[in-house]
């Protein structure tokens, strides 16, 4: 079996290096050697890495389609889609700075962009509470100039700096989730919150933290996924609590703020009546009788 192994075509040969390693891809590839525990664990790790980075850029593919259908992103917090996405965009600059692999950070950069898309879409079509604010047109441009500047930033800023953005991730990560967490809560309704997102994050920060464990052993990354691993479960938990729940109808009736008459009870009869308007009714004109005296 072995003579097979070790005369694999030029370009599969190269691929599995690429991935593994010269020295595991002999272990575990060339030599069929399977108890190999530390390149097992390792191939283990840049498979799921490869697998993460590449359902990163589709993991919020299906939130992007349900506003899309609906038209509405009722039920999504906008400031936790902001913080979230300032934690992706943190933590990609922090690990592209220090070198780290692209399989060990890559789903943040796509999920960057799909949240930075995702934020545009709920200020485009926003809930009442932002159409009294100022025109869409207006926050579109502020968000897209920021997201820029930001990037920009992150980009130029040092390694020491960054570090201390990357240990500000994890209250943003809190902060990111709580906003989303209390929304749904109070609206006992997950609205157009995507459940294939959700589950796909749990699996990814699962995933993750066996990675960066792995491959790069850096704390302050894994205590990022630890949390984000939390919060995504609570999320997940309100899913399954508040599935078929609709929030549309509780949220209309809080918006119009209707009045409802006041039964007030009367002294002469006793009996309950409902006060319609303070100001009196008027009284009915009665006709008058015109007498005429009869001439003779």
């Amino acid at each position: 079996m072995t003579s097979i192994t070790r005369n694999l075509p030029s370009p599969i040969r190269d691929l599995g290096i690429s991935i593994v390693g010269k020295k595991c891809y002999t272990s575990l590839v060339e030599n069929l050697n399977v108890g190999d525990i530390d390149c097992l664990k390792y191939s283990l790790s840049k498979g799921l890495g490869l697998g993460i980075v590449v359902g990163g850029t589709i993991m919020k593919v299906p939130q992007l389609l349900l506003i899309l259908g609906a038209r509405s992103a009722r039920g999504l917090s906008l400031p936790a889609y902001v913080m979230e996405t300032l934690a992706y965009a943190i933590t990609t600059a922090y690990s592209f700075r220090h070198d780290f692999p692209f399989s060990t950070y890559g789903e943040n950069f796509f999920l960057t962009i799909q949240n930075t898309i995702i934020t545009l879409l709920i200020i485009y079509f926003p809930s009442s509470s932002l159409r009294r604010g100022q025109n869409v047109a207006s926050k579109l441009a502020a968000t897209v100039l920021s997201a820029i500047a930001a990037g920009a930033t992150l980009y130029s800023l040092p390694k020491e700096t960054l570090a201390l953005l990357q240990i500000a991730t994890l209250p943003l990560s809190l902060f990111s989730k709580v906003p989303q967490i209390r929304q749904n809560a109070r609206a006992q309704s997950t609205g157009q919150l995507s459940a294939v997102a959700v589950v796909a994050q749990v699996a990814g920060c699962l995933a993750r933290l066996f990675t960066t464990a792995q491959e790069v052993g850096d704390q302050l990354v894994a205590a990022g996924f630890a949390l984000a691993l939390l919060l995504n479960i609570v999320l997940g938990a309100q899913m399954w609590m508040y599935w078929g729940n609709d929030g549309k109808v509780k949220e209309e009736k809080a918006e119009m703020n209707v009045v409802a008459p006041v039964p007030v009870k009367a002294e002469s009869t006793g009996r309950s009546e409902i006060l319609r308007s303070s100001s009196p009714l008027p009284r009915a004109s009665t006709p008058t009788r015109k007498w005429a005296r009869k001439v003779d």
